[in-house]
């Protein structure tokens, strides 16, 4: 029997039977459907979350307070001397710009509308140091710290819960905390992500944000954002920066009471949080497979003894038991092979419309299937057809023509 006539029969068989073949041919279609869902959806919250990271800014080095490793106790805060420090081109070549900043959650309201946001005080630096771009208006200079000045300027998500509208802003006030804030721009937007909207921000003068606001102490912030010089210059001013905070902050040797972490860094984090949870999904929706190829082992167990005249006919006939095999091997895989390739286009469906049900809700990602998540998916179909159709074809292989012929 060659493998065209083995196909034939198979299909001939399986048709015979349409409403059991097509049953068991759900149980593929939903475990396929379902990893390639999950993959794709993982995959695109993977890029969608990266994507984001990365319109933060180049080259940029976050400094926090503290060390993840808990050495030193009772860590000096971070100050605006600290920041200034940094800017000596001397002591640190490869850094371009320093921005501190001071942040909060703060209830904003206008009109009778409340919201809540993040309110960010800083320096003229930031804007430039996290890629700020303005939909209208403009940024506010370092008259403005010096004053104490209260201007704002608001994301869009922002915009659109105090205003419903994002244009002709500008000389509209807010109240933040009760204290009025006139706003002078509105920032363009950068997107959403798994860690919050990046859109739904208040920036305010630091100075006023420190005295009229937050009510902290002139000097502590709570980060500081630094850009090296270029991307090959990371590393190099990443040095720079510790062997500075070092000597301000009189820390013993390997004991930094503080934390530089890049942009890489935290690509490298939320991927690795992105691949794990994508594959432990990927994990439990395979599970519908292994249920589906229990089904196929079923069915082909039915179909054996239902066949068993036919089976020992064949014998009779001449047919071997390596005929027999292929022939039980074929239709087991022909039903998860089907299964196979209608699963991926209802995975590919689903990941489209949790991409549009993303969207809507204001975090907008593309489900992405990869070429390796389809022939994962195709072929490992292909295997549990043939993995649970190996005993019932085993088992009419191994019957006897006799008895097979005497079967009622």
């Amino acid at each position: 029997m060659n493998f065209l006539q083995a196909v034939r029969e198979a299909l001939e068989s399986l048709g015979a039977n349409k409403l059991r073949s097509g049953l068991t041919i759900l149980g593929i279609v939903i475990g396929v459907a379902a990893v390639i869902a999950m993959l794709s959806i993982g995959r695109g919250a993977q890029e969608a979350i990266t994507g984001s990271i990365s319109g933060i800014g180049t080259n940029l080095l976050f400094v926090f307070r503290g060390n993840p490793d808990d050495a030193v106790r009772n860590p000096k805060p971070l100050t605006l001397q600290d920041a200034a420090a940094l800017r000596d081109p001397f002591s640190a070549p490869a850094v371009a710009a320093v921005a501190p900043l001071i942040d909060s959650q703060v209830s904003a309201n206008a009109y009778g509308k409340q919201t809540r946001a993040t309110l960010d005080g800083v320096t003229p630096e930031y804007f430039s140091v996290r890629n700020h771009t303005l939909l209208e208006g403009e940024f506010f200079g370092e008259e403005a710290v010096l004053g104490r000045q209260s201007v704002a300027l608001i994301g869009v998500d922002v915009a659109d819960a105090l205003f419903d509208r994002r244009q002709g802003l500008v000389g509209e006030t807010i109240r933040i905390e009760g204290q009025p804030f006139r706003i002078i721009g509105v920032l363009a937007s950068k997107g959403g992500s798994a860690f919050g909207s990046a859109d739904n921000i208040i920036v305010i003068p630091i100075s006023a944000a420190q005295t009229r606001i937050l009510r902290r102490s002139n000097d502590k912030v709570d980060l500081i954002l630094v850009q090296a010089a270029s991307a090959e210059q990371v590393d190099e001013a990443s040095e720079q920066i510790a062997q500075i905070l070092r000597t301000r902050h009189r820390t013993p040797v390997g004991l930094d009471d503080f934390t530089i972490m890049s942009q890489q860094d935290f690509l490298t984090t939320a991927s690795t949080i992105t691949n794990v949870l994508t594959i432990f999904l990927g994990g439990i929706a395979a599970i519908s497979l292994l249920v589906g190829g229990i089904g196929i082992m079923n069915i082909m167990l039915v179909s054996v003894t239902e066949r068993t005249r036919e089976i020992g006919l064949r014998k009779a006939l001449g047919a071997r038991k390596r005929d027999i095999l292929i022939q039980f091997l074929t239709e087991s895989s022909l039903l998860s092979l089907i299964g196979g390739l209608i699963g991926i286009g209802l995975g590919w469906l689903i990941g489209h419309i949790v991409g549009l049900v993303a969207a809507r809700s204001g975090t907008p990602f593309t489900a992405s299937i990869g070429l390796d998540a389809i022939l994962l998916a195709t072929l490992f179909s292909a295997g549990v057809g043939l993995f649970f159709g190996i005993y019932p074809a085993s088992r009419a292989a191994g019957l006897e023509p006799v008895e097979a012929l005497r079967y009622e």
